[in-house]
């Protein structure tokens, strides 16, 4: 499995699950190009776009940082330009920002609310909206959503996470059909119980980590839907735990 010669945006991807994907892409040949806000260290959890670049080419892969809110519509359109300035086209585009707000309903805020709605949905939405068409002139092209099983299991005070989720399936298979006569693939990605840096700030100290995985795993399924397109593979919501037993074979 090769990623030589593609270009691949991940958003979210200064840590966690993003971060494993977008060095994942870098040691399979990609330039990538890694997208969050962080530039800098000091907020409550590791990790920034710069150190991301710099894990990519301590391996001897290419990428570069772009800051950019997935929310604001203008600093998306000018990822999009920035990119092919950079790199002459886009053709995998990996829908990771998100964040989620452990409160029930009646309690949660509805600032906090509308943060979940706009990272997890806008997000992917303007992404896509400014990104694609680079795609579709090109022919070709990859869109991986990042999901979660929660998008079909109610957890205890994570229903705006669900929401999101939930919709962001329904966006990958709408889209899906809506970009098939432009040979590009939509496909939402499960990936399961990861260990991330956030994952480990909200859990207490004694949390048993048994079956949870690092996010370079999640890379590994990434890098094999990134090389899909609409004749091969797309319109599909996929767990990572069954890639190379029911799906990536």
């Amino acid at each position: 499995m090769s990623m030589e010669g593609l270009v691949a945006v991940v958003t979210g991807s200064s840590r966690g699950i993003g971060k494993g994907i977008a060095k994942i892409f870098g040691e399979q040949g990609a330039r990538v190009a890694v997208v969050a806000r962080s530039e800098e260290e000091g907020g409550r959890l590791p990790g920034n776009i710069h150190l991301t670049v710099k894990e990519i080419q301590d391996t001897g892969g290419q990428g570069m940082a772009f800051r950019c809110d997935v929310t604001d519509e203008e600093q998306v359109e000018a990822l999009a330009a920035a990119v092919v300035e950079a790199y002459g086209r886009i053709d995998v585009l990996v829908n990771n920002a998100g964040v989620q707000v452990n409160v029930g309903l009646l309690d949660l805020q509805t600032r906090h609310w509308d943060l979940t709605m706009r990272v997890n949905l806008r997000g992917p939405f303007l992404c896509c909206k400014h990104l694609v068409p680079i795609m579709t002139q090109q022919g070709s092209g990859s869109i991986i959503n990042i999901t979660s099983g929660a998008a079909e299991r109610v957890r205890p005070n994570g229903i705006s996470y669900s929401v999101t989720k939930a919709g962001l399936n329904m966006m990958t298979l709408g889209l899906a059909q809506e970009l098939e006569e432009h040979n590009i693939a939509v496909n939402a990605l499960n990936p399961g119980g990861i260990k991330t840096e956030g994952a480990v700030l909200v859990r207490p100290a004694d949390f048993d980590w048994t079956g949870w995985e690092p996010p370079e795993v999640v890379g590994e399924a990434s890098a094999w839907l990134a090389i899909q397109n609409a004749k091969t593979f797309t319109g599909q919501v996929v767990d990572r735990a069954e890639f190379g037993k029911t799906w990536g074979i």
